[in-house]
């Protein structure tokens, strides 16, 4: 009962400083000039930007087709022209309140105006501007709060409470300023770390010269480092000692190290392979385990292989170092397919490779180097005589690329077109009379 009669002792001693203030302002010229300064100010705003608006809308619009950093520049200070109202009437009373200050000593109203119109310039950040739906909350929930505070003139002591409202947990205590502080300052730190590794990945991915691992590299490092830092600034910001952190870390890397052996080595395995570059996004690999697939993306502890059938395969990064992995488009290295036919018994044999080898070699994708296509005797079968040509492609059989396909169908025009026939197995019936005739 003592607390609550406390608090409304408290409230209405606040009450009672607003209205002896509310009086003071209604009955002092001083505060009605000041309350005409501040409606000049306010109509003077608008005109100004109701006629700076457009022009100013139309000097900072560039041409659709745009896309250089200047005009990237332009697009993002148009989105503030919403700002130009309240911050004009900042401006303008401003420029007023040293002209009255000097007239009646008294700047009380002046000051409440200017807050007033910082006020909405937060609101009209928030409604019309903020795009980001984490910025748009954060400014929902935290900059107008303040903000309207700091118009009514009750930030400062808010900020007293919290700071000397303290919490302890044993031999730990701090204050309830101290976690509003981290919550804010952390949620716009890592959001910017966050903006800033986009930022940084896709400038890194713009750099053609650099090899894919070398991209890939470089886009964890960067990510490491800005959250890194963000983490090392929120620490220092929340006033919480690195030293401390660095005993309860041992303790806890201690405990963790026998249960995480995995992470950390699939963890250090995929830094190797990006350091080598012996496997990086965009190569097709085959593990000894059966798994087979193009690498889509490489994370911190497994690579994400896609097979040509649409499915994704998570093969953990030690993996790749521990065991024999085929890599098929390392580098852009070619590689060879075999097609094999047969043809007739009837037909002149030393004709087919040269037939064969002519028409496999339009193929648009059939390389000549290392080797042009060769065609080959493999035998003799029940049927036919059996040949084959091994041909040079860059890329794989399969998805996309359906080289065996193509060359099968050369093959089959160029040895119609030549009179030469692809056999089919015969059978020979013979009927024995049981009588003997």
């Amino acid at each position: 009962m003592d607390g609550q009669a406390q608090i409304i002792t408290t409230a209405l001693g606040y009450l009672n400083q607003g209205w002896a203030l509310a009086q003071g302002w209604l009955l002092s010229p001083a505060a009605w000039s000041q309350f005409a300064l501040l409606v000049m100010a306010y109509v003077l705003a608008v005109l100004v930007a109701r006629i700076l608006r457009p022009k100013l809308a139309a000097l900072l619009t560039p041409e659709a087709a745009q896309q250089n950093m200047l005009a990237n520049a332009r697009r993002w200070l148009l989105v503030f022209i919403p700002l130009m109202l309240p911050l004009f009437a900042y401006a303008f009373t401003a420029m007023g309140e040293s002209v009255v200050r000097s007239l009646f000593d008294s700047g009380a109203v002046i000051a409440f105006g200017k807050r007033v119109f910082l006020f909405l310039a937060a609101r009209i950040l928030v409604q019309e501007i903020l795009r980001d739906p984490f910025l748009k909350l954060l400014g929902r929930y935290v900059l107008i709060p303040v903000m309207a505070l700091y118009a009514v003139g009750l930030l400062e002591l808010v900020s007293t409470q919290l700071t000397e409202t303290v919490i302890s947990l044993g031999n730990i205590s701090f204050s309830l300023m101290s976690i509003v502080r981290g919550l804010i300052a952390g949620s716009i730190l890592f959001w910017l770390g966050r903006w800033s590794n986009d930022q940084s990945s896709a400038f890194i991915e713009k750099q053609q010269e650099m090899r894919p691992a070398t991209r890939t590299l470089a886009a964890k490092t960067a990510e490491l480092m800005i959250f890194g830092v963000a983490f090392l600034l929120l620490m220092n910001i929340m006033g919480i000692s690195l030293t401390s952190l660095a005993v309860l870390g041992g303790a806890i890397g201690v405990g963790l190290g026998f249960g995480l052996q995995k992470i950390a080595s699939n963890f250090i395995s995929g830094v190797i392979l990006l350091v080598e570059g012996q496997a990086t996004v965009g190569d097709y690999v085959e593990l000894d385990g059966g798994e087979a697939g193009k690498i889509v993306r490489m994370t911190a502890r497994a690579a994400i292989l896609e097979t040509f059938d649409g499915r994704w395969i998570v093969v953990p990064n030690e993996d790749f170092i521990t065991t024999r992995v085929v890599n098929y488009s390392d580098s852009g290295s070619a590689n060879r397919y075999e097609a094999p036919f047969s043809v007739s018994y009837d037909t002149d044999i030393n004709l087919v490779p040269a037939i064969v080898e002519a028409a496999v070699a339009t193929h648009a994708k059939v390389l000549s180097e290392p080797f042009p296509p060769d065609c080959e005797l493999r035998g003799f079968g029940d049927s036919g005589v059996d040949f084959a040509v091994e041909f040079w492609v860059n890329g794989l059989d399969d998805g996309e690329n359906k080289f065996t396909s193509d060359v099968l169908f050369l093959i089959w025009n160029a040895l119609k077109d030549n009179g030469i026939t692809i056999p089919y197995p015969h059978r020979v019936v013979e009927l024995h009379d049981k009588r003997g005739t």
